[in-house]
């Protein structure tokens, strides 16, 4: 018996959701009293996978066909499910991430086995199996007994702290069978900045406050200055004063940082369905009755031209300090 965990990658790098499910994934082993092991598909350096032990994943399957190299939900599943039965895996463990989505329902469909997406807590193991998930775009929990023998969680990115330990992981190289992939990637276009999105610690994100994309200069020396990955709201995106990919929200990204400050944003219900998972929320608006307030952790209201530039010069007298 052994808890599977998916460790995702990108253009051979490990990514910093991997690392979340890895550590959420050797919790559970333990709860369970079972072995921890991770699967990898496509093309990954060796060394880079056998440092991962020091997140206590103790085996790691290797699946290095080129034609992984690039997400194909239906390719990824099967070789997960696979992996899963030959090494008799009672528990996968999938971030709910872009990939994660994609294929956390087929890999539970192939094994027959029960599934929670979203999970935001170590299961409950005292009567049952009980995992506890975000539902209604965060605003409330359910406590979810999957009774199946071969269970499936995917964890919501940024809800398990990672932890460091000593040691490597062993790495058992899976020639496996790979179909020829359905889906054909023909171009890549990469994001510019210094933090992605989806990965960033800290976000700062501005909306129709600023009144136009020549004002984004402030933002953008704010977000440079607490190493901070840049967002926006629909009706910024909308107006083409920002890009489409810094979108954030319910019809956008769903991010969950350790710190999101919004400004200039008004706080509608859509937007806040996708950014409410951030750990402490900071909200800059002149409009003391912007509904973004009642969700906020703090709140600063004042002009946002005035604001930013001095919270800015703030804190790099603090890093200077």
């Amino acid at each position: 018996m052994s808890v599977l965990i998916f460790i995702d990658q990108s253009e051979g790098h490990i990514k910093k959701s991997s690392l979340e499910v890895i550590t959420y994934g050797v919790a559970v082993a333990k709860q369970l009293n079972v072995s921890a092991e991770g699967i990898v598909l496509g093309t990954v350096a060796n060394d880079a996978l056998i440092q991962l032990g020091k997140y206590g994943v103790q085996k790691i399957y290797h699946i290095a066909n080129e034609k992984l190299n690039h997400v194909d939900a239906q390719l990824y599943a099967k070789q997960i499910a696979d992996t899963a039965t030959a090494n008799n895996s009672s528990v996968i463990i999938i971030s709910q991430n872009q990939t994660g989505k994609a294929i956390a329902g087929r890999v539970a469909a192939k094994l027959k086995a029960g599934l929670v997406a979203g999970a935001i807590a170590l299961p409950d193991t005292t009567n049952g199996f009980v995992v506890k998930k975000s539902v209604f775009s965060g605003k409330a929990f359910a406590n979810v007994n999957i009774t199946s023998a071969i269970k499936v969680i995917s964890l919501n990115p940024n809800s398990f702290h990672i932890k460091q330990t000593e040691g490597t992981a062993e790495i058992v190289t899976v020639n496996a069978n790979v179909a020829e992939p359905k889906v054909k990637v023909t171009a890549v276009n990469k994001v510019s900045g210094e933090v992605p999105l989806t990965e960033a610690e800290i976000v700062v994100s501005g909306g129709r406050g600023l009144k136009g994309p020549e004002n984004w200069g402030m933002l953008e020396e704010l977000a440079k200055t607490l190493h901070a990955a840049t967002a926006c709201s629909r009706p910024v995106a909308d107006a083409h004063w920002r890009p489409h990919h810094e979108h954030v929200g319910q019809t956008g990204i769903q991010v969950a940082p350790n710190l999101y400050i919004a400004i200039g944003i008004s706080g509608a219900i859509q937007h806040l369905a996708g950014v409410n998972r951030s750990k402490v929320i900071v909200v800059i608006n002149k409009d003391p009755e912007a509904p973004f307030f009642k969700a906020a952790d703090y709140g600063i209201v004042g002009d946002a031209f005035e604001v930013v530039p001095k919270l800015t010069e703030e804190i790099k007298k603090l890093k200077t300090a």
